[in-house]
C-alpha cells in the first residue's frame, strides 16, 4: 500500500537540492512549505511553486514550534512529508577549530534534525501516516581529515534517522536517510571539461526522494546512497 501525500515541508530550503525538491513535490500535487533562516531568497522559488515560506532557525525550539503551528494552518493541515535539509560546516586542522563553530555545526546538522523530527512525528503519529526524510552526506558514513565537526553532526543525524526508523515505521511513519556521496551540480559548481557526470544533478536527487515517498510500505527503505556513476566508493 502506498500513502498519498498532499502537504510537504522542507526545512533548510534554498537553492540547489531543496529547490529541486520543492519543484518536484509541487508538480506531484503537494502543497509545499519552505523554511529557512532567511526567507527573502526564497521569493522566486515560492512564486514558481506556490509554496508558503516561514523564517526558522532549526536549532531554536521556539522557532521550530512556531514553524509547525504556522504550517498546520498555511498548508491546510499538518505536513505529511517533512524533509530536513539544513546543514552547516566548518573545516580546518583539528587543534585549531573554533569550539563555537563546532557547536554550531552539531546544532544545525543534528539537534535541529531532532527538533524538526519531533514536531513532525507528534503530528504524524496522530494521523497514523507520514514521511520524515533526512539529507545526509559522504560524511554521514566516512569522516574526512580536517572535517571532524561535519562528520560528528552527520553521523549523529544518521543515528537519529536509524533510531526513528525502528521506532516509527511500525507505526506507519516512513523514515528515510539519503546519503549524497558526491558534489551537487549548481550554477556556481559545474563539472570540469574532462570529468563529465562527476557531479550529482539536483533534479535527479529529488526524483530519488520522490521514489522513497512512492515506496509500498511492505518494502520501505530507511536509507539509500546516491553517487555519480563515475564516483569511487
Amino acid at each position: 500500500m502506498r500513502d498519498r501525500y498532499e502537504r510537504a515541508l522542507i526545512v533548510g530550503a534554498g537553492e540547489g537540492l531543496s529547490a529541486a525538491l520543492a519543484r518536484l513535490l509541487a508538480r506531484a500535487g503537494m502543497k509545499v512549505g519552505l523554511a529557512a533562516r532567511s526567507v527573502q531568497k526564497l521569493g522566486p522559488l515560492a512564486a514558481e511553486t506556490g509554496a508558503v515560506t516561514q523564517r526558522c532557525d532549526a536549532t531554536s525550539r521556539a522557532d521550530v514550534t512556531a514553524l509547525f503551528a504556522t504550517m498546520d494552518d498555511a498548508l491546510g493541515g499538518p505536513p505529511e512529508v517533512v524533509i530536513y535539509n539544513a546543514s552547516h560546516r566548518v573545516r580546518g586542522p583539528f587543534v585549531g577549530l573554533d569550539p563555537a563553530e563546532v557547536e554550531r555545526t552539531l546544532a544545525v546538522c543534528a539537534f535541529g534534525g531532532f527538533l524538526v523530527a519531533q514536531e513532525a512525528a507528534r503530528r504524524m503519529l496522530r494521523a497514523g501516516k507520514g514521511a520524515i526524510l533526512f539529507t545526509g552526506a559522504s560524511a554521514s558514513v566516512k569522516g574526512y581529515a580536517q572535517s571532524a565537526p561535519f562528520a560528528m553532526g552527520k553521523f549523529a543525524l544518521r543515528g537519529l534517522a536509524q533510531s526513528l526508523a525502528r521506532e516509527l515505521q511500525p507505526q506507519g511513519i516512513h523514515v528515510g536517510h539519503v546519503v549524497i556521496d558526491g558534489g551537487i551540480r549548481s550554477a556556481r559548481r559545474t563539472e570540469p571539461a574532462g570529468a563529465p557526470d562527476s557531479l550529482l544533478d539536483p533534479a535527479a536527487i529529488a526524483q530519488a526522494y520522490l521514489g522513497l515517498l512512492d515506496q509500498d510500505r511492505s518494502a520501505w527503505a530507511w536509507e539509500i546512497e546516491l553517487r555519480p556513476w563515475v564516483e569511487r566508493f
